[in-house]
């Protein structure tokens, strides 16, 4: 299960200090309907309190998702360390927290948003958790809907920032954002179908722009997926008191589905298959939908293939 760091998870809940956690659900479920409703973060972010409510509910997950995609990239990268990094669209600065704690030889980095009541959040955040000592880091004002003013950086990040852009913009902020990247562009998006459909747009562009696709996908020819389905996977994470408080919850956890592409200048993906679906595991067999170079297809695999131990650790999203 996904937890976010202790320091961190500190600095955000003191942002609940002082405020009724009434009035924080009430914020909440107002920014909710606002994105729900398609809205960007301008419209809706417009008081500390939508931002502590923001912050203490939908952070927590936004930052789940980004690690688990910035995990398979370290697991798997065989380039030099990364060590300067740009979030783009970088709200409260989600990614760029997910970045530093999974790539700590990172010593210089920037975040770009149009919200400067999300940016000052952002430098707060980064200095509260530590993450501002002894790195140089600092974030801008900046539209993704235009020219980007910024340094380019061995890693390149944009979270859950092209859901707020039309389709034409969005494909052009994915090449602003690859024109900037040293090494590594991810890209996290929520785990719908329209943000499926993003990052497959995102996908075709980055290839012909000679981009190499790291993961999830397998390959670097035509995405098999077929009307009505599309690429995701889910992430579960803790939820603290202030943030089941906030969401009415009863569970102390939940779960995030998201979707993320991962390119690079080099190299080569990182598995020769993914698991696309969850796998239904069964003494009898384990049904598993992969992905791979020959398209999309389900395999079972019985108690005598070589494969049925191995594959009762298998879960969706893993590589294989």
């Amino acid at each position: 299960m996904s937890a976010l760091p202790a320091p961190l998870r500190a600095a955000i809940t003191a942002l609940a200090a002082g405020q009724m956690l009434a009035q924080l659900k009430q914020r909440h479920g107002a920014v909710s309907d606002h994105y729900r409703a398609g809205g960007t973060s301008s419209g809706v972010i417009d008081s500390e309190a939508a931002v502590a409510a923001y912050a203490l509910a939908r952070l927590p997950a936004t930052y789940a998702a980004c690690a688990a995609a910035l995990a398979e990239l370290d697991a798997a990268w065989q380039g030099p360390d990364f060590v300067s990094a740009l979030d783009i669209g970088c709200g409260p600065g989600t990614a760029l927290l997910a970045a530093l704690e999974t790539f700590p030889a990172i010593r210089k980095a920037a975040g770009i948003d149009h919200n400067p009541r999300f940016l000052r959040l952002a430098s707060s955040l980064l200095s509260e958790a530590g993450y501002a000592t002894g790195r140089e880091i600092h974030t801008q004002s900046g539209d993704l809907t235009h020219a980007l003013v910024a340094d380019p950086a061995d890693l390149v990040l944009a979270s859950y920032a092209l859901v707020e852009l039309s389709d034409a913009a969005s494909a052009a902020a994915v090449l602003r954002a690859w024109a900037l990247t040293g090494q590594a562009l991810v890209l996290v998006e929520p785990g719908s179908q329209a943000g499926f459909a993003r990052l497959r747009a995102a996908r075709t562009a980055l290839i012909t722009a000679g981009a190499t696709i790291l993961a999830p996908c397998t390959h670097a020819l035509a995405c098999p997926m077929t009307e009505g389905d599309w690429c995701h996977v889910s992430v579960r994470l803790a939820r603290s008191r202030e943030h089941q408080a906030l969401k009415g919850a009863t569970v102390p956890f939940e779960d995030e589905k998201f979707t993320y592409l991962i390119a690079a200048r080099t190299g080569h993906p990182i598995h020769t298959a993914r698991i696309i679906a969850p796998v239904h595991h069964a003494k009898s067999g384990h049904r598993v939908k992969l992905c791979d170079a020959s398209g999309a297809y389900e395999r079972i695999i019985a108690p005598r293939d070589a494969d049925f131990k191995p594959a009762k650790k298998w879960e969706w999203g893993d590589g294989v």
